[in-house]
C-alpha cells in the first residue's frame, strides 16, 4: 500500500494588507452581492474576475423557483469573462457572500462545480488560477485549482 497525501497552502489577509488591485477585486465581488437575485434562500453571492488585460468583471448567484436551475455567482462570472473576452486568460477571482445580516464573517469556499470550471479556466489559459475568498474581516488566497480539487477530473481523462 502508498499514501498520497496532499498540501493546501492558504494565505490569509486582512483587508488592508491585500494589494491595491485585490482590495478593487474584492470590494467588486463584495459589491455584486448587492445584485444577486436570491430570493429563495437570501444568501447572496458575488464574483469579480481580474482578466489578464487589467480588465475586471463581476457576476452574482442567480436563483430560481425551479431548482437546480439557478447559476452560482463563480460560474457566472467565468462564463461572462469568457464570452466577452475569450482570449484573456482570468488570472484572479474574488468570492464573498452575505446573508440578511451582512457579509459573512468566514470566506466563503466555492462549490464543486464552480471548482470543477474554475480548473477548466485554469487549464485553457495555462496558468494557475488564484482565488480570493472574503468574509467580512479577512481573505484567503489559494493559488492553483490543484488546491482546492485535489484529484480533478480534467480534459486528460478524455
Amino acid at each position: 500500500m502508498k499514501t498520497l497525501q496532499e498540501t493546501l497552502t492558504v494565505r490569509i489577509f486582512r483587508y488592508e494588507e491585500l494589494t491595491d488591485t485585490d482590495r478593487r477585486l474584492v470590494d467588486m465581488a463584495r459589491e455584486a452581492t448587492l445584485r444577486s437575485y436570491a430570493p429563495y434562500s437570501h444568501f447572496s453571492v458575488g464574483a469579480a474576475a481580474l482578466l489578464a488585460n487589467g480588465v475586471m468583471v463581476s457576476g452574482t448567484n442567480q436563483e430560481n423557483a425551479a431548482y437546480p436551475s439557478g447559476l452560482c455567482a463563480e460560474r457566472t462570472t467565468l462564463f461572462h469573462a469568457h464570452s466577452q473576452y475569450p482570449d484573456v486568460a482570468v488570472i484572479a477571482l474574488a468570492i464573498a457572500a452575505r446573508t440578511e445580516q451582512g457579509l459573512l464573517e468566514s470566506p466563503l469556499p466555492p462549490c464543486g462545480a464552480c471548482r470543477q470550471v474554475m480548473l477548466e479556466t485554469e487549464q485553457r489559459y495555462g496558468q494557475p488560477l488564484r482565488v480570493l475568498m472574503s468574509g467580512a474581516h479577512e481573505t484567503h488566497e489559494v493559488t492553483g485549482m490543484r488546491n482546492l480539487l485535489p484529484l480533478a477530473f480534467g480534459s486528460k481523462f478524455l
